[in-house]
C-alpha cells in the first residue's frame, strides 16, 4: 500500500515537473519571440552611423556650418544615426579626439580641412575597419579607406572677381568711383590663395586696370580683426569686399554694414544664413561663393552606402561637377543689375567650357603669390 501511494506520489511530481517545463517552454519561447523582435529593432535599428568632426566650432555661418548641414542631410535623407563633435581651436585636441572618436562604434568618420588631414590620414591607417571622408583637402594622397574631397575654388573666385569688379563700376547705390576691391583672408596659405589669386585673375579679366586691397587676419575664429581689417579696406576706398576668412568673415559683415559697403561670402550662401536676423547686412552680401560641402558629403556617404564609392583617392568638384557656385538669391537679383548678372552668366558658362582657364595657387611659389598681390595692389 506505502509502495502504492509513493508511486502515486512520484507520478504527481512528474507530471507538474512536466507542467512547469511546459510552462516555463512556453515562457522561453515568449523571450524566443521578444529577442525576435529585439533583433528586429536592433536591424532596423542597424542604421549607418556617421560622426562629422569640426576642427573648429559651429556658428561660422560658412564652412563648419555648410558640413553640419551635409551631416543632416546625411541623418534625413539617408536615415543614418549622426554625431557632431566641435574639436574647438585648441589644435593639440584635434588628434587626441580624432582617435578616441575612431575607437567608437562608428562607421564613418567625418572631418574636413588641409590642417586636419595629415592626423586625420594617420587615424584613418591606424583603423582600416572604419571608413573615412575628409570633405575638403588640397592633399591628393589618402589611405585605401578614406575619400577626400576638394573644389575648383579658383574658378568659382574667378566669378566672384568678375561680380567685384563688375559692382565696383556700377551704378550701385554703395559702389563709388574708385577702381579698388577688396579680399580679406583667414590666412596667408595656398587654400586661401586659391581663392585669391582667382579672385583677383577675374577681377582682371573684367578690367583689367582693377586694383586689389589684400589683408590676411591670421585667424579663422576672430571676427573682431576681420572687421578691424575691412573698416580699414572700406576707409581706403575699397567697396566690395569678398570674405575668405571663416569665423574671422562675419566681422567683415559688420564692417560692410557700420560702412554700407558690399561684401561676398564664401562656402556657404552666406545672405540667407543671416537675413532673418539681420536683413539690413545681408542685403549688403550681393552674392556668395559656394562651395556645396553639403551636397558633396551627403553624395560621398549615399555612394559609400550604395558600395559605389571610390576610396583611396580624392576627386575635384567644379562646376560642372556641381561642386561650386555663386549665390543667386533673391538678394543677388535685387542688388546686382540684370545686366550685370547677365555678363556674369557668359563668364560662368565660358568657365564651365573651360574656354577660360584660372591659375590655381596650390600649384605657386610664394614669390609668385606675392608677385600677383603686388601686381594689383592699390
Amino acid at each position: 500500500m506505502k509502495k502504492n501511494v509513493l508511486a502515486l506520489l512520484l507520478l504527481a511530481v512528474m507530471v507538474l515537473v512536466t507542467a512547469c517545463g511546459s510552462n516555463s517552454s512556453g515562457k522561453g519561447n515568449a523571450a524566443n519571440t521578444g529577442t525576435n523582435a529585439e533583433g528586429g529593432e536592433a536591424a532596423a535599428g542597424d542604421k549607418l552611423k556617421v560622426v562629422l568632426l569640426i576642427p573648429g566650432t559651429l556658428g561660422d555661418k560658412s564652412f563648419f556650418d555648410a558640413a553640419n548641414s551635409g551631416l543632416q542631410k546625411v541623418k534625413e535623407q539617408l536615415g543614418a544615426e549622426t554625431k557632431v563633435v566641435e574639436m574647438g581651436a585648441d589644435k593639440t585636441k584635434w588628434e587626441p579626439t580624432f582617435n578616441d572618436i575612431a575607437a567608437e562604434d562608428w562607421d564613418v568618420v567625418i572631418s574636413g580641412g588641409s590642417e586636419i588631414t595629415e592626423m586625420f590620414n594617420a587615424t584613418a591607417e591606424a583603423n582600416p575597419d572604419k571608413k573615412f571622408i575628409n570633405y575638403d583637402t588640397d592633399i591628393e594622397e589618402a589611405p585605401e579607406n578614406m575619400y577626400n574631397m576638394s573644389y575648383s575654388t579658383n574658378e568659382v573666385s574667378f566669378l566672384a572677381g568678375a561680380v567685384a569688379a563688375l559692382a565696383t563700376q556700377s551704378d550701385m547705390p554703395n559702389a563709388n568711383k574708385e577702381n579698388v576691391i577688396g579680399f580679406v583672408g583667414g590666412m596667408d596659405i595656398p587654400g586661401i590663395n586659391a581663392f585669391l589669386v582667382g579672385y583677383i585673375q577675374g577681377a582682371q579679366y573684367v578690367d583689367p586696370d582693377v586694383k586689389v586691397a589684400v589683408s590676411y587676419a591670421g585667424d579663422f575664429v576672430n571676427p573682431a580683426k576681420g572687421k578691424e581689417l575691412s573698416l580699414i579696406q572700406y576707409n581706403s576706398g575699397v567697396d566690395v569686399i569678398f570674405n575668405v576668412a571663416g569665423g574671422t568673415g562675419l566681422g567683415i559683415f559688420d564692417a560692410a554694414k557700420e560702412k554700407t559697403k558690399y561684401a561676398i561670402g564664401v562656402d556657404s550662401d552666406q545672405a540667407m544664413l543671416l537675413k532673418d536676423t539681420d536683413s539690413e547686412k545681408a542685403n549688403l552680401i550681393v552674392t556668395s561663393a559656394i562651395k556645396k560641402i553639403d551636397m558633396a558629403i551627403l553624395g560621398a556617404v549615399k555612394k559609400l552606402q550604395d558600395g559605389t564609392l571610390e576610396m583611396g583617392k580624392r576627386d575635384v568638384l567644379g562646376f560642372v561637377e556641381d561642386g561650386v557656385g555663386i549665390a543667386e538669391n533673391d538678394i543677388y537679383k535685387n542688388v546686382f543689375p540684370a545686366d550685370l548678372q547677365a555678363k556674369v552668366e557668359e563668364v560662368k558658362q565660358k568657365l564651365i567650357n573651360k574656354e577660360i582657364k584660372v591659375d590655381n595657387a596650390m600649384g605657386m611659389e610664394t614669390s609668385e603669390v606675392e608677385a600677383i598681390r603686388n601686381a594689383v595692389k592699390p
